[in-house]
């Protein structure tokens, strides 16, 4: 799995020009499954998502997590995030997962967050569906974490 991790003052999405979910302070956290991926990978990145030190403490050091501000996610679903470049002009995305695996670790990696911080701090994007997501970019500050990488 592959985030990128966007420290916002607030974010939004749009589905058929309504607002389905929307934060204010917090993370906006796209979501990337390949079809390697499995519940472990959702487990670690849901903690490792939490833990990270992002905002920024009273020295404007980054030293505060999401808990410590009381911040919120706003989580979206993103194949594009696993796009493979090297060859052509057209990125091909192969590496990422259909849908019938891809929900599932999705609403795995949701559940977690959800067990860390509280249901009410988690929002979600629609798996699927034509987005239109906006964002206050706070810092900017913008991570990307795979848990392929963990080691």
């Amino acid at each position: 799995m592959r985030l990128l991790l966007q420290r916002v003052r607030e974010a939004s999405v749009r589905v058929n020009d309504q607002i389905i979910s929307q934060i204010n302070q917090g993370l906006l956290v796209f979501v990337g499954i390949e079809e390697a991926d499995n519940e472990e990978d959702a487990s670690w990145l849901a903690k490792k998502t939490i833990s990270m030190r992002l905002f920024s403490d009273e020295k404007g050091l980054m030293n505060l997590s999401l808990e410590d501000v009381n911040g919120s996610l706003l989580v979206v679903s993103q194949f594009t995030l696993h796009a493979l470049t090297k060859k052509g002009n057209r990125p091909s995305f192969i590496k990422a997962a259909p849908p019938e695996k891809a929900i599932p670790l999705y609403t795995e990696f949701m559940d977690q967050l959800a067990s860390i911080v509280g249901k009410e701090k988690v929002k979600a994007g629609q798996f699927g569906a034509d987005m239109q997501v906006s964002l206050i970019n706070d810092g900017p500050v913008t991570i990307w974490i795979d848990s392929k990488q963990k080691a």
